[in-house]
């Protein structure tokens, strides 16, 4: 195992917990939650200079997870929020959670987060291996620390928020035209005023096969985008099987969330996925969601009628209650 470098910037419990944890997942332990991974390269990939409906169907129905390629996001333009997370990741704890105040947030061993940004309390055995920044591109403007790295940072992610607004929005329109969905009420189901970016460190961990770096998990987004580095450790289930994602350089990851997965009745699937420890490199990834527009009503014939803020504080409460998050299951329409 090679040595961590700076583990000064982890936060306490990881410190404290390096040479050991135990987690629970707070999902079923059935032989498919727990298999390994094996690598796959059979995951979609569509261009989107010229984007086939049908194959961007087959993704959503068969997969709720491809990649893009051809995005036009200018690839020193991820390079350069890569460079900045790490720098800021390598800061100490204690310093993070003075630079990283209102709107923004940092948080550390859940993804769990109340609407403020802060974490949700979790027990010791529920620790994922995780820390990061939790920042709504709509309120990046508030945030006036004058701190050199910090403001580089926030006109870096003012730039990036708008080119992952202009594709998720473009590909939620072609979802929205296979599903032959209202173009009125469509409107409403994504709004850019909703997105936000997690920065994401999962930190090297010593006892890399008993700690999750994020816990199975589907989100809670329409869609989700994630930029990832070169270290592995995204996994993704599919047909019982869970496959190992490989990182390829300028490519972007878009997953399909819970609402997506109501608004479309279900044809497109909210993919389960996790993340794995390493216990040699720490690996990074920034990752944009997006959801319906404020006030929106969800309709579908497989749920009940709700709004985005309905299903989140459902979430809310079942995490807060039951240590983990029940999701779509809470609305479905019995029968």
């Amino acid at each position: 195992m090679s040595e961590v470098r700076n583990l000064k910037s982890y936060p306490p419990v990881f410190r404290q917990q390096y040479t050991g944890i135990q987690q629970n997942t707070g999902l079923d332990d059935t032989p498919t939650q727990i298999q390994e991974a094996v690598d796959d390269d059979a995951i979609p990939v569509l261009d989107f200079q010229c984007l086939n409906l049908g194959k961007l169907r087959e993704a959503c129905e068969d997969w709720g997870f491809f990649r893009l390629v051809n995005h036009g996001v200018p690839l020193t333009l991820m390079s350069q929020l890569r460079d900045h997370a790490r720098n800021l990741f390598s800061h100490t704890f204690e310093s993070k959670q003075e630079l990283f105040t209102k709107p923004l947030s940092y948080f550390w061993g859940t993804t769990a987060l109340t609407p403020t940004g802060a974490a949700l309390s979790i027990g010791s055995q529920n620790i994922n291996w995780v820390e990061g920044f939790n920042i709504p591109l709509s309120q990046l403007s508030q945030f006036q620390n004058e701190n050199e790295t910090l403001v580089s940072f926030r006109i870096l992610l003012e730039e990036y928020g708008s080119h992952l607004a202009r594709l998720a929005t473009a590909i939620f329109g072609a979802m929205a035209e296979n599903l032959h969905l209202d173009p009125e009420l469509s409107k409403t189901y994504i709004s850019e005023s909703t997105g936000f970016v997690r920065v994401y460190r999962y930190p090297q961990c010593s006892m890399e096969n008993e700690a999750w770096g994020i816990n199975v998990h589907t989100d809670s987004s329409v869609l989700s985008v994630l930029n990832q580095d070169q270290v592995a450790g995204l996994q993704v289930l599919k047909d019982d099987n869970w496959l190992q994602v490989k990182p390829i350089p300028d490519t972007l990851i878009f997953n399909l969330g819970d609402m997506m997965q109501a608004i479309s009745d279900d044809k497109y699937k909210s993919v389960k996925h996790r993340v794995k420890s390493n216990k040699e490199k720490e690996r990074f990834s920034i990752c944009y969601f997006v959801f319906p527009a404020e006030g929106s009503v969800i309709q579908s014939s497989k749920y009940r009628p709700f709004t985005y803020s309905d299903f989140q504080a459902q979430v809310q409460q079942d995490v807060k209650t039951l240590g983990f998050k029940v999701g779509l299951e809470r609305f479905r329409v019995a029968g």
